[in-house]
């Protein structure tokens, strides 16, 4: 198990829950797009949300974005230990920089003096294009273990200074590189984990990798945190996260929403009776499992797996609720059953089901 660092009132890895975190795209020096931009991120679903900070004004900026946030917000420093430093002081809950990258040991010390004052975790981040030159010619290349030693060298660098409240990433934009580099860092080290596969791409081919790469690391045991990258605005980053999470039944934040692929026996609209529930239900934050199945064949006994679901039938349906006999629906079954899983989920809420 790794250790548990602490990230403003959240606790990150020691088997505490998965955190979900984004990355805002906004010019970080506008404090009014920024902070909307976060606030939409912690209504998707972040835990926690890293912003860009790349000069003096940024490093101001952190104040106002932290006292607007509703989560912990993490510092992205490259090269310059100054800002690292402003941003701390500024009420910055955590840390992303590479000790290596800015200005040798009485910076590094410097840096990670005032992250001890401030109780604030450090997150080396290593990409595979940020691996040092004598590690590629050693390799010939980017290779996992590369990955694994260039983030335990910038660790050391903070272990020597006294400082251990870190937190490591080796993200490769291969799927395979980046699963391998966590599988390794998890057997030489117990510092946590933050989990991703860099530059994945648009959402899409992105997701999917995203998908691999993180899930069969979850799957494993691997990942105290995680960020799913996708180019473009990063709201779908946070649903692709959660997505991941509820396939694995590590977190049950919300709708996890079953339909059944279709066939030839389907008699009612299927598709677009699942996409009016997801959207229908997308506000449901208990934890839910609705299924929306096609025909009579396999949906009633998908149906009861869930806590609610409907079967079609031909012009009708059978709506199932977990220790309710089932009952014969018509009309729009759509509404009918957004309309009992809001009912369900206010029982639920209330300690009742």
């Amino acid at each position: 198990m790794t250790k548990t660092v602490q990230v403003g009132p959240l606790k990150l890895g020691g088997g505490n829950p998965v955190l979900v975190q984004s990355m805002t795209n906004t010019d970080t020096r506008d404090t009014q797009a920024t902070s909307a931009q976060i606030r939409a991120l912690a209504e998707a679903g972040c835990d926690l949300v890293r912003v860009s900070v790349y000069d003096e004004e940024c490093a101001k900026a952190v104040r106002t974005l932290v006292d607007a946030s509703p989560v912990p917000l993490v510092a992205d420093i490259h090269f310059n230990y100054r800002l690292a430093i402003a941003a701390a002081e500024n009420g910055i809950a955590k840390l992303r920089l590479n000790p290596g990258n800015i200005g040798g040991e009485e910076h590094v010390r410097l840096v990670a003096d005032c992250a001890k004052r401030h109780h604030i975790p450090i997150r080396i981040g290593v990409n595979s294009g940020s691996v040092e030159k004598d590690i590629l010619d050693r390799d010939g290349g980017v290779t996992p273990k590369g990955m694994v030693d260039s983030a335990m060298r910038h660790a050391r660098m903070l272990e020597k200074v006294g400082f251990t409240d870190i937190v490591l990433s080796m993200k490769a934009s291969g799927v395979r590189e980046t699963i391998a580099a966590y599988r390794l860092a998890s057997e030489i080290c117990d510092y946590p984990l933050h989990v991703g596969v860099t530059e994945a791409g648009l959402p899409g081919q992105g997701t999917i990798k995203s998908a691999i790469g993180i899930g069969s690391l979850l799957a494993d045991g691997i990942g105290d945190t995680i960020r799913v990258s996708l180019t473009g605005d990063p709201l779908p980053e946070a649903k692709a996260a959660w997505d991941i999470l509820r396939a694995l039944d590590i977190r049950q934040n919300g709708v996890q929403l079953v339909s059944c692929p279709t066939c030839g026996r389907t008699r009612i609209d299927l598709p677009a009776i699942a996409a009016q529930v997801e959207a229908g239900v997308k506000d449901i934050r208990v934890p839910m499992k609705i299924a929306v199945m096609g025909c009579v064949v396999n949906g009633p006994g998908e149906a009861r797996e869930a806590d609610i679901g409907i079967a079609g039938g031909d012009g009708c349906g059978a709506l199932f609720i977990k220790g309710e006999e089932p009952r014969r629906i018509e009309g729009d079954l759509a509404r009918i059953l957004i309309d009992e899983a809001h009912a369900l989920a206010e029982r639920m809420a209330g300690g009742t089901k």
